[in-house]
């Protein structure tokens, strides 16, 4: 029998439907071939996870995120004018899409596999630190989140898939540690007592075993690639520099002494777990040295000061006062290395990410992230 006209329209409409459907699941795959970042840590990370949280930490205000284009110069929850580290490495890797925030409505369906940040402003490895903020992530609950999402990521690709996907293709990027001194252990005050009845030396023993236990937490998650930064300069930040009343070339030394004594230590710690744990990669980013660098020597990377917070009010070097509509702006954010009196500018993320992906053993080890994304 003839096919009538209504037939034919219906079959070819059929074939259509089809040929959108497996072209737009073959994007999925292809953007899926990139792999993903899953983001955990502090500020220096946080994409707008504190946005959802009642905290006194927040970043979701102008003028943050001015220099961001994806949003239209927007605030997003981001603590600098523009890119964190973590959205530059991820462009620098080919992912297509920003990690997106936990705690956001829209990070629900096939978005997690494209990465998720966990990462929350004043959370530390130990789950007291800032408490100053109210409300904030620590690494515990940033881990018990990605549980969540583990299992999530089984229901939409299947067990054996989404074991593949997580061991070869993600990569586990964390960025913390700065808050469990500057909001913690060196906290005006409030941390007497705990300086008191615990030594520098069995205050980091503290912080290096619960980081280790929640690495390997992530490990029996199925997590194999990691990044793990160590703590930067804290002791040259504008804020400190300001409330400790110093001058333009001075840092706080005491601060500075406790980060590299953990420094030395968690990298001891990572070298260890790469012999203990089958498979796993252990990336240490030296993020001290990378931005102790740009601070000794900013005019070389075409920077004007590496003192002065670019947004933010009180002091020298406009330290105290966090950035905000009522804070004094500079004109020039791309010239400064801090945006606020806490974070790099989006021009320092910019030079901090490049070593992360493509440095040398001095800032990366033993492999930088584009050796790592190839494993």
């Amino acid at each position: 029998m003839a096919m009538t006209n209504y037939n034919y329209v219906l079959v070819v409409l059929l074939l259509v439907i089809n040929l959108i459907v497996f072209a737009n699941c073959a994007d999925i795959d292809d953007d899926l071939g990139f792999g993903a970042s899953y983001i955990f840590g502090d500020s220096l990370v946080d994409a707008g996870n504190n946005n959802y949280l009642q905290t006194l930490s927040k970043a979701n205000i102008p003028p943050n995120g001015i220099d961001f284009k994806a949003s239209g110069g927007n605030p997003t929850g981001r603590y600098t004018n523009g890119r964190t580290i973590g959205d530059i490495v991820g462009e620098g890797l080919g992912q297509p899409h920003y990690a997106t925030p936990y705690l956001a409505p829209n990070c629900t369906g096939r978005a997690i596999l494209y990465g998720v940040n966990y990462a929350s402003g004043g959370g530390g490895i130990m789950n007291g630190t800032g408490r100053i903020f109210v409300n904030r992530l620590s690494m515990d609950i940033q881990v018990d989140y990605f549980n969540i999402t583990r299992k999530e990521i089984s229901k939409l690709l299947g067990e054996s898939k989404a074991r593949d996907y997580i061991m070869k293709k993600s990569i586990f990027s964390i960025t913390i540690g700065s808050n469990d001194f500057l909001n913690n252990y060196l906290l005006p005050v409030l941390s007497i007592g705990t300086r008191i009845t615990e030594s520098p030396d069995a205050f980091i023993d503290d912080l290096l075993s619960h980081l280790k236990a929640q690495l390997t937490r992530l490990y029996k998650l199925d997590a194999r690639k990691f990044i793990i930064g160590n703590v930067g300069p804290i002791g040259c930040i504008p804020y400190q520099k300001t409330i400790n009343q110093l001058k333009e070339n001075e840092c706080v030394e005491l601060a500075n002494k406790l980060a590299l004594q953990y420094n030395a230590r968690l990298k001891d710690m990572l070298s260890e777990m790469n012999k203990n744990l089958d498979g796993a990669t252990f990336v240490h980013a030296n993020v001290y040295d990378l931005v102790m660098e740009l601070i000794t020597n900013y005019d070389k990377y075409g920077f004007a000061t590496a003192t002065k917070a670019c947004c933010g009010n009180g002091g020298q070097f406009a330290g105290i006062v966090p950035c905000g509509p009522t804070s004094s702006m500079c004109s020039d954010r791309d010239k400064h290395v801090f945006w606020d009196p806490y974070h790099p500018s989006e021009a320092a993320n910019l030079i901090i990410a490049k070593q992360l992906l493509e440095g040398d053993p001095k800032y990366i080890f033993p492999m930088n992230l584009k050796q790592l994304r190839d494993l």
